[in-house]
């Protein structure tokens, strides 16, 4: 580890310590190699004051034992009909699991409990279906779940309800994590799949605002893969339940819950429920980001370098756009007040964050910017992006006549002949 990765580990600690967050880890993930270093990452979290509830599904297990029994479950994955042989093979599969999962959190010096805190009723009859003992979650024990948590305790919860007559029933683990995150007031809910994250029509999703994930699950639910389609589902329900971040990541990659939880790349999806990313003015302690964001573009020679004191001299000029309170890109605007111009400058988003519009957001952000100045005319200089600028910004091509004079003399002493790009404001 880099010591700028522990710093960009630091900044997240105070935010999250004392809150909680929910892991929902798919049955695949309990049973898979890298189980036992997603059970390490845990224990960080755990070292840093972050408590943690695992809600574990079984579908895998249930699957494995009705094929090794030659039973025809009724329903594998947790949405459907749970009849009496595919409950058995449930509780089964789901104790086995919950057992490994104690196992794996003692190996790490981290007290765990199994518990039965997920009060449920039974589904009842659908469509005419009855669905047997499939349940519904009716509430959440939260009493017993903040007595576990303030003692050091981690809850884990199998994916069985269990009703007032001490009836057992199925009940979805996804549906289980979205409930016990809406009652425990998680800040982050987390679900440990075998996939990199949401897919829609093959296209890995980032990020993305939940209305817009809602609208793509009412616009066309089958853009999502079958296996994938209950995470985007229940990631909709907990934002709109008051969760402000859900991510989806893949349990397999090593180091991938800490790569996620203390970066703002991350490594899947993340869902969230309000505007979390704010262009702001720079300030002189991202004077360091800005150089740090565009070190790569300097030396591709794309962007002209610019030292400390070059910033810090026009620093009122440059802007911030951040995630979660981390530079992600940058950019700059020059003033030209004879002329009534100004110049785009030192536009750069971070590669982890490029094709998510954020470069057409900073160009729009400036050119508000400048109309509100009473500007007429935008220029921006560009040696290898100027198509960017013309297709996505609305730029044309000008010549170096268009530059103020004393920009125009900068220009020529450069040497970089880049080309120069107008639109005007109306």
């Amino acid at each position: 580890m880099k010591l700028t990765d522990l710093r960009g580990i630091l900044q997240y600690i105070p935010q999250f310590r004392e809150k909680t967050f929910i892991l929902s880890i798919d049955g695949a993930i309990v049973t898979d190699e890298n189980f036992a270093t997603l059970l390490l990452d845990v224990a960080v979290l755990w070292s840093l004051n972050i408590r943690v509830v695992l809600v574990h599904g079984a579908s895998a297990q249930i699957k494995v034992l009705a094929g090794e029994q030659n039973i025809k479950a009724s329903d594998l994955d947790g949405g459907g009909v749970t009849d009496a042989a595919t409950l058995n093979l449930a509780l089964t599969a789901a104790n086995r699991l919950t057992h490994e999962i104690l196992e794996g959190l003692s190996a790490n010096d981290l007290r765990a409990a199994s518990t039965n805190v997920i009060i449920a009723h039974p589904m009842g009859i659908i469509h005419g279906v009855d669905h047997l003992f499939t349940g519904k979650v009716e509430r959440v024990d939260v009493e017993m779940l903040q007595s576990l948590l303030s003692q050091g305790v981690v809850p884990v919860i199998p994916p069985l309800g269990f009703d007032g007559d001490g009836k057992t029933y199925r009940v979805n683990s996804d549906g289980v994590a979205v409930a016990v995150a809406d009652a425990l007031k998680a800040i982050k809910l987390i679900f440990i799949t075998s996939q990199d994250g949401l897919r829609y029509n093959g296209q890995l999703i980032r990020q993305m605002l939940v209305a817009e994930l809602q609208k793509l699950l009412q616009q066309n639910v089958a853009g999502f893969a079958p296996e994938i389609l209950s995470k985007a589902q229940h990631a909709a329900a907990a934002c709109k339940a008051g969760i402000p971040r859900v991510h989806i990541i893949n349990g397999k990659v090593d180091e991938g819950l800490l790569a996620e939880v203390f970066s703002n790349d991350g490594i899947g999806t993340l869902i969230y429920a309000n505007e979390y990313q704010q262009i702001r003015p720079a300030k002189k302690k991202d004077i360091r980001a800005i150089q740090l964001l565009t070190k790569a573009s300097v030396e591709a020679e794309e962007m002209v370098k610019r030292s400390k004191a070059v910033i810090e001299k026009s620093l009122g000029d440059y802007f911030i756009f951040e995630i979660d309170k981390n530079p992600v890109a940058c950019v700059a605007l020059h003033v030209y007040p004879e002329q009534k111009k100004g110049e785009l400058a030192c536009l750069y988003v971070n590669p982890s964050h490029e094709n998510q519009g954020i470069g057409r957001k900073l160009i729009q952000f400036v050119e508000n910017k400048s109309r509100e100045m009473g500007l007429g005319e935008l220029l921006t200089l560009s040696t290898q992006a100027f198509t960017y600028f013309q297709s996505k910004g609305g730029f044309a091509e000008g010549t170096p006549d268009d530059l103020p004079p004393g920009r125009r003399e900068k220009y020529e002493q450069s040497g970089r002949n880049s080309k120069v790009l107008v639109k005007k404001l109306k």
